[in-house]
């Protein structure tokens, strides 16, 4: 059951007190004789509902009403008033305050006037409380403790309030685009409807639109005889993701591109025009610009689909998510497999943050699960997970330096410093020999167009 906290804010104690008592039996109340406690009182416990008095000594109603309105703008204020002041009344309401009673007041017009408020408040609670639910249900682990993560963990916040805007994900294959389109999701006004997912470069090119958009009876050869209904109308009122757009054949992006721009398409062998509502979270592991130069992908189609562009950053550039994630892999893959782990010993650390992941997290979930599937304990072994040719070069020692490089100094060095200047200088480099093609560029550092644009801004290369 809902329950709600309401305010009262009144100089007058009788009629606080016999306010009190009534909406008491009905609602939690606070009552406050002046303005200045109930605004500290908000710093603790968010009210829903204000009840305040136009008349109150010190700060007056009207000023707390614009505190109220800047610092709390969901809360809503029902303004009382000792006599009907109609440009003072017409001051409140546009400001912000949901309504006004008049001195006297009569508890069954204001029981009326704060259940018709505590209304709309209700479906809002209702979605937030069946929201969190989902969340807590649906939504997969993304395990980081690197400031990358949590900021496009932030951004992801931001832009999920929209029910419609189109968003690309972009990054390297098995960095989580899939969680972060679900985070999207379960964050968005859709979260009730389906989440639907379709792998672009899984399905033939030539069934693709077939699948997107669904076909009717005898469109093509084989086609299921009652027709069918494809993922977009399948995902009405929810979101449907689309991972490897960058696999998407011209027709494809051609029917796409319609229905981003005017909500409308046509099924495959159909003349009846359809409309829905569905969020469109696209991703892509491919340098979608390059595509664009070669003629390969449409640039109008790349500018509907990234109204808002979410990079996420491989797991070399946030290394301090290894180790959290290989923790967080092994319990859950211990409970899998019946299995009791006490943890990872020091040389397999070693050796999961020496190694390269080309396939980035879902590389690193791979490697544990086989640990705990072939490993005996207590502690996972770099045998266990393959990688034992790390553990048995043994640490580098100050007196032997690597072949090429200069020993450590007693003092020791700047190792974020030198990695710093030398990723600087290997970018401008590159940008010289490119003529300034970033896409080119990109392609010299063996990285892709975003990464490699992400790191230039970053360095501050102009």
């Amino acid at each position: 059951m809902i329950s709600y906290l309401i305010y009262i804010v009144d100089d007058e104690e009788m009629i606080r007190d016999g306010i009190a008592a009534v909406l008491g039996q009905t609602y939690q109340v606070e009552a406050f004789p002046a303005a200045e406690p109930a605004l500290d009182a908000m710093k603790e416990h968010l009210p829903d509902l204000v009840l305040l008095d136009i008349g109150l000594p010190g700060m007056d109603g009207m000023e707390a009403l614009r505190h109220i309105r800047v610092h709390h703008p969901a809360v809503l204020v029902i303004m009382i008033t000792a006599y009907e002041d109609i440009q003072t009344v017409i001051s409140a309401m546009k400001l912000g305050a949901y309504d006004y009673v008049v001195k006297p007041l009569h508890m069954d017009g204001l029981e009326v006037t704060i259940g018709n408020a505590l209304q709309t408040l209700r479906l809002r609670k209702e979605v937030q409380n069946l929201q969190e639910q989902y969340l807590t249900e649906n939504l997969p682990c993304f395990v980081s403790e690197s400031n990358a993560i949590h900021e496009v963990m932030q951004l992801v916040e931001q832009v999920a309030v929209s029910a419609d805007t189109p968003i690309l994900i972009v990054g390297e294959t098995g960095t989580g685009k899939d969680l972060i389109a679900s985070a999207i999701h379960y964050r968005s006004p859709n979260f009730r409807g389906a989440l639907m997912a379709v792998n672009c470069a899984a399905i033939p090119r030539d069934l693709i639109e077939s699948e997107l958009f669904g076909y009717e009876k005898g469109a093509f050869s084989g086609a299921n005889p009652t027709g069918k209904r494809g993922l977009i109308e399948e995902a009405a009122g929810g979101t449907l993701f689309l991972d490897e757009v960058g696999d998407l054949s011209a027709q494809a992006q051609a029917k796409l591109l319609r229905f981003l721009e005017r909500g409308e398409f046509y099924r495959v062998g159909g003349n009846k025009k359809c409309r829905v509502q569905t969020r469109i979270v696209s991703a892509t592991n491919k340098n979608l610009e390059y595509m664009i130069e070669q003629g390969a992908f449409r640039k109008d189609l790349f500018f509907r689909l990234g109204v808002v562009t979410l990079r996420v950053p491989s797991l070399n550039e946030r290394p301090g998510d290894i180790l959290p994630l290989a923790k967080h892999f092994l319990v859950r893959f211990g409970r899998k497999f019946g299995k009791v782990f006490v943890g990872i010993s020091a040389d397999t650390e070693r050796a999961l943050m020496a190694h390269r992941w080309t396939g980035h997290v879902r590389e690193l979930k791979n490697f544990i699960e086989r640990g705990v599937l072939v490993g005996k304990g207590p502690e996972l072994k770099p045998q266990d997970i393959g990688l034992e040719a790390y553990s048995q070069q043994g640490p580098l020692q100050a007196h032997e330096p690597a072949q090429g490089f200069p020993p450590i100094p007693p003092a020791g060095v700047d190792l974020s410093s030198i990695q710093e200047s030398l990723e600087k200088h290997y970018i401008q480099q590159a940008l010289e020999m490119a003529g300034g093609n970033e896409s080119r560029a990109a392609r010299l550092l063996k990285l892709n167009h975003h990464t490699f644009r992400y790191r230039k801004k970053k360095l501050g290369i102009l």
